[in-house]
């Protein structure tokens, strides 16, 4: 049974493709801290399990450890600041954000690589077409973070820059324990690549052909045989370039909520302005 009184002490709330992951698994690798694995996204979109539900998947923490998780549909939720604050008004949130044409554009990358857009790149990042579409609307960082600002206090929540995973790593978490009461140092951080969108893939038309048989193979894919045809038919994918023309087009429409969110973070964003 879960914890009557189980106490969430923080949430990754976002933004995907951020290096969240990275984050996730840096945060891990400390005992003093206890994460679940999977994005449990209950605040999101399964609210209706019941906060008894969320609760039970923290069943395997230990005693004295700062426990959360990471949902990045959190940030982009409309609902989830008020029913994250209804259950848990002093937890601590975390965000960390990245130019929001580069974030744009690996969503859709991300997305290509599963097949679930076509390559017509114009389609589905320019703001005349697609501005109400996910890839634009969720690297809205000012909007998304207003709601969070007016519900919780100030200082309840950290905005990280994705730039610093790569270039102050350490920095980064020591940045993050000073704001959840860690004690001490967290590390080391994770160093290899957490995801890397130009290793090969499988081709859509195999996979297609092999989902009946997903629940039988995806216990087994890191095992021989499966691996060893999964690596010989796996392809690299090409990805549209984003051109200089499109990418104007976006951050010009991104202007606006970049300098919303400079009222409450100016650090966090002027460098994406000189990228005009």
């Amino acid at each position: 049974m879960p914890t009557p009184d189980l106490n969430v002490d923080f949430l990754i709330i976002g933004a995907a493709k951020c290096a969240t992951t990275w984050l996730q698994q840096s945060l891990s690798a400390n005992k003093s801290l206890y994460l679940p694995e999977p994005e449990l996204h209950f605040f999101s979109r399964e609210y209706d399990r019941g906060i008894a539900w969320y609760q039970d998947q923290f069943s395997g923490f230990g005693r004295d450890v700062t426990i959360g998780e990471k949902s990045n549909s959190y940030l982009t939720e409309p609902q989830a600041a008020d029913r994250i604050a209804k259950h848990y008004p002093d937890v601590r949130l975390i965000a960390q954000l990245r130019d929001p044409v580069k974030r744009a554009y690996s969503d859709y990358c991300m997305l290509l690589r599963r097949g679930s857009v076509s390559t017509d790149i114009w389609r589905h990042l320019d703001p005349e077409k697609a501005a109400d579409e996910r890839f634009l609307i969720d690297s809205r960082y000012g909007h998304h973070l207003t709601r969070f600002r007016n519900t919780f206090p100030e200082e309840n929540l950290l905005i990280l820059d994705f730039d610093d995973v790569t270039r102050e790593p350490e920095k980064q978490l020591r940045r993050v324990a000073d704001h959840l009461g860690v004690k001490g140092a967290l590390h080391p951080p994770v160093q290899e690549r957490v995801k890397d969108k130009n290793a090969p893939t499988v081709p859509h038309r195999f996979r297609r052909a092999l989902a009946p048989l997903r629940p039988m193979l995806d216990p087994l894919r890191d095992k021989w045989p499966v691996r060893a045809i999964r690596d010989r038919i796996a392809r690299p994918v090409k990805y549209p370039p984003l051109h200089p023309d499109l990418a104007k087009k976006m951050r010009d429409h991104f202007l606006p909520d970049i300098e919303l969110l400079q009222k409450f973070e100016p650090t966090i964003s002027a460098h994406w302005l000189g990228e005009r």
